[in-house]
């Protein structure tokens, strides 16, 4: 009976890994997305006005990247002012929050394209952006982070104050995400057809820029929070038998921060803006 159980809790571990896999493989299949969306713009005779605009939505981005850095530094030093020498493991997540803050907010608050729009308004679909799997896995992520983070809180498992950065820092990341993805939504087309190459490719990044840094936020605290869960519960497995129940934590914990880091690996490779080069048929 041990051995029969031991098989079923690593079919249950192998299992839980499976949703990873599968989100690995649809940011991968986002790389021939931003191939096709950087060729575009090699592939026409840029307007003055966008080229204009790719320096200005680059030198934007950059600056709140370093704003990012800066609340990334900031935050480490609120954390050896609060907890002194225990905050040496609280330094790279306070870091990482703060990098990834300064994503979310260059492409929250990306400036509006001087370029003439064209009449009547015309939008694109959400679907010519980003694949909508990667979304919505976004935001299952975000939900079952915040979900976890108030039950593990409620129930006493988390300290206060990391309940509330567990609920507040995600949130907030989720909020700005949300905000830059209606704006690249809502946002009319350009007049001119050879501006709409580059406002395709700059909506096609702050999609998959926000979408990965949200991921990102929500998958890595998930999975340590699934991680303390699965082993706080594993002393009580003999009482209550829920021998499972620990195992299949664990598992999700392991496979949200597999995910989560190499959605990170994918987010760095989208890092790099738009740029114009020398045209294609030149």
């Amino acid at each position: 009976m041990r051995s029969v159980g031991r098989l079923i809790a690593i079919v249950l571990f192998l299992a839980l890994m499976v949703p990873a896999v599968l989100l690995v493989r649809a940011w991968l299949h986002a790389a021939p997305r931003r191939a096709v969306a950087a060729a575009a713009v090699q592939f026409v005779e840029l307007t003055a006005a966008a080229g204009a605009e790719l320096s200005r939505q680059a030198a934007h981005g950059r600056r709140l990247r370093q704003l990012g850095l800066v609340l990334g530094v900031a935050a480490i030093v609120t954390t050896v002012v609060l907890f002194a020498e225990s905050s040496v493991f609280l330094w790279v997540p306070a870091l990482g929050a703060g990098l990834l803050a300064g994503v979310l907010l260059a492409e929250a608050s990306r400036p509006r394209p001087r370029w003439a729009f064209g009449r009547p308004f015309r939008r694109p679909r959400r679907s010519e952006q980003i694949s909508l799997p990667l979304l919505w896995t976004m935001r299952g992520a975000m939900v079952g982070q915040l979900v976890t983070a108030v039950v593990l809180g409620s129930v006493g498992d988390l300290d206060g104050g990391v309940a509330a950065a567990s609920v507040a820092v995600p949130a907030a990341g989720w909020l700005l995400a949300e905000l830059a993805l209606l704006r690249a939504l809502l946002r009319p087309l350009p007049a001119d057809g050879a501006d709409v190459p580059v406002d395709e490719a700059q909506r096609t990044w702050t999609a998959h820029l926000v979408v990965a840094a949200a991921s990102v936020l929500a998958l890595l605290p998930l999975g340590v929070l699934l991680l303390v869960a699965g082993i706080d519960l594993g002393d009580r497995v003999a009482r209550d038998g829920a021998g499972l129940l620990p195992v299949a934590l664990v598992a999700g914990g392991f496979a949200s921060l597999a995910a989560g880091l190499a959605v990170t690996g994918f987010l760095l490779t989208w890092l790099r803006p738009v740029r114009q080069g020398v045209t294609a048929l030149a």
